[in-house]
């Protein structure tokens, strides 16, 4: 199960890194358009003279004057067609990045819509120019030659690409809503909580005993981890009979040459041991950097789109608390999910029992601090802002499960208590945030004694 759960993990890491660049489904598209504008001429020559007259009803009929017509306005159309999706998803792309946050330009690049439209574009404006070459004029040697079924299916993708443009159009005005993008964010980090907690990379086990000095393993490139394979991490413990300890966790900014993880002999915890540059590359070569924070592995990167939504929302330029609190709506359910996981091993131990990996990563009294401190302070004069981050505390707190957990929220409580009494809201406002702080703390009381 473990090895299964890294292999998902893998492929979900390429995945996105496939799906959130523009380029690879309309490239793949125009590939095979050529290919089939390539073919069906040829399917032409070989059948042309033996269609049934029912078949050939439905056909283009024309000459190789109208063929070059319908191909040239064909594939002068499309890549007009191709250029207005193309500004309108820029402009979706700045709105989006006015509006609600950087982070989220990233949703509309991987847009299966966006990249199916172009694909359908494309394809067409790539399939009607090489169709186009194949239209023949007649000469003394060879009779003149109409790719009939090919110019049919022309016609054929330039009414499907009508219907794709009045989908897209659609599909941009839904997508360019900001409960939408909420929405997707939420969807997408809720996939990762579930694909990190699906199946773990070893057997739970208690840390190992960690010498003073062992060798560091630094950062070959600046950038944020995307992404750490625990198990592949496991395996070259094994294979060199070492112990692994990360030292930044996915999300992380990390700067080449600064430390990334450290190793150390199990049997030698009373010096460094011998050096070995071999084993810090291959650790080394378990940590994907890249340029900026995805979500494959990444749980923190969600809360911190839906944070950074939720404080644009509060900025005095925008002032939409609404949205805040919408966000907050999903941010709760976010933390719910993570709570409701069970915390991380001090360390992983391979097959033969042995601790082999000790893990880095954010616990959830880290991620909750991420996901309600911002908030609470850009959000402080507002009561409707306030009283859901309350309900946040509330809701979590239905789904903890041990004491390290309820620390936090009693620690965010008190803060967002201290908020409270620290702003100038009046009294109705006051009893109504009282109100709802004394029930959260209750929750938390009777989720203490459970």
């Amino acid at each position: 199960m473990a090895r299964r759960g890294a292999v998902r993990r893998r492929i979900a890491v390429i995945s996105d890194a496939v799906a959130s660049r523009l380029w690879p489904v309309p490239l793949i598209a125009v590939i095979g358009a050529v290919l089939i504008g390539l073919a069906l001429p040829e399917l032409d020559r070989s059948v042309d003279a033996s269609l049934a007259d029912t078949v050939t009803a439905f056909i283009f009929s024309g000459g190789t004057d109208a063929a070059r017509a319908v191909l040239s306005a064909i594939a002068g159309s499309l890549i007009t067609a191709t250029s207005l999706t193309f500004s309108l998803t820029v402009v979706a792309l700045q709105l989006a990045s006015s509006q609600a946050s950087p982070r989220l330009l990233r949703m509309f690049a991987s847009d299966p819509m966006v990249q199916g439209t172009l694909a359908v574009f494309l394809g067409t404006f790539a399939y009607a120019l090489t169709v186009l070459r194949t239209v023949e004029n007649a000469t003394d040697e060879a009779d003149a030659f109409v790719p009939r079924i090919a110019v049919t299916v022309a016609s054929v993708l330039t009414l499907v690409s009508v219907v794709v443009l009045t989908f897209f159009l659609a599909h941009l005005a839904r997508q360019l809503r900001v409960e939408t993008m909420m929405r997707d964010v939420h969807r997408e980090a809720a996939h990762t909580i579930a694909l990190l907690a699906d199946a773990p990379p070893g057997t739970p086990a208690p840390a190992p005993i960690e010498p003073d000095r062992g060798h560091t393993v630094f950062a070959r490139t600046s950038g944020f981890v995307s992404g750490v394979d625990r198990g592949e991490l496991i395996d070259l413990a094994v294979a060199h009979d070492i112990v692994v300890r990360e030292l930044r966790p996915v999300g992380c900014s990390i700067i080449a040459g600064t430390p990334l993880a450290r190793w150390w002999h199990p049997a030698q915890i009373d010096g460094p041991g011998r050096t070995d540059e071999r084993i810090a590359d291959e650790i080394a070569a378990c940590f994907s950097a890249d340029y900026e924070r995805t979500p494959a592995q990444d749980v923190g990167f969600g809360l911190r789109q839906l944070v950074d939504v939720a404080s644009r929302a509060l900025s005095p330029g925008v002032n939409d608390p609404t949205t805040a609190v919408h966000a907050l709506s999903h941010i709760s359910a976010l933390l719910c999910d993570l709570a409701a996981q069970p915390p991380r091993p001090e360390a992983y131990a391979s097959r033969d029992g042995v601790a082999r990996l000790v893990p880095c990563g954010d616990d959830f009294a880290e991620l909750l601090d991420v996901a309600i401190s911002p908030i609470r302070r850009y959000g402080a004069g507002a009561p409707d802002v306030l009283e859901r981050l309350l309900w946040t505390i509330d809701d979590v707190a239905w789904h903890v499960q041990h004491a390290a957990q309820r620390d936090a929220l009693s620690q965010q409580l008190e803060r967002i208590e201290a908020s409270l009494e620290a702003s100038d809201l009046d009294a109705v406002e006051r009893d109504r945030l009282a109100a709802a702080a004394q029930q959260a703390r209750a929750t938390l009381e009777r989720a203490s004694s459970a």
